[in-house]
């Protein structure tokens, strides 16, 4: 566990140069608050990272592609991604998950989004939970 946790350190301390976003996650999941981070690739593309604490710790890392279906609306995006997820507690949990969400971006630096993650999770037990939902709330650096 603790060689994980010091790759998805090295990780965003890698990528923290050109970190988006920044904030908190509200919501079901392998915790219900979670330290959630935007780190863009490209400008339709980024990796979407939680790291959370509670009775274990939960990561996610996931890869979204970001959707402007409206462009007079400014601000307003959804996203669709998968990734990786792990829960560290007695017992270990490691599955897939996958995510769509919709997202505002204010025109002062926060943005505030509504996401979907249905997971299956293929260690310890094989399940399948679709019942994760949450609230994102991010400080937008460099805007």
């Amino acid at each position: 566990m603790k060689k994980l946790l010091l790759v998805f350190t090295v990780f965003l301390i890698s990528y923290g140069l050109q970190a988006q976003e920044v904030g908190v996650r509200f919501g079901e999941g392998a915790n219900n608050v979670a330290i959630d981070g935007i780190f863009s690739i490209g400008e339709f593309s980024r990796v979407h990272g939680d790291i959370s604490f509670g009775d274990g710790v939960g990561l996610d890392l996931l890869y979204d592609f970001l959707y402007r279906p409206f462009p007079d609306a400014d601000g307003l995006d959804w996203y669709v991604g998968a990734g990786p997820s792990f829960y560290f507690n007695d017992p270990f949990f490691f599955g897939v998950s996958g995510e769509i969400g919709l997202e505002y971006h204010f025109d002062f630096p926060l943005a505030v989004g509504l996401d979907w993650r249905p997971t299956f999770w293929i260690v310890e037990d094989t399940d399948f939970n679709a019942n994760y939902f949450g609230l994102n709330v991010r400080y937008v650096i460099g805007r």
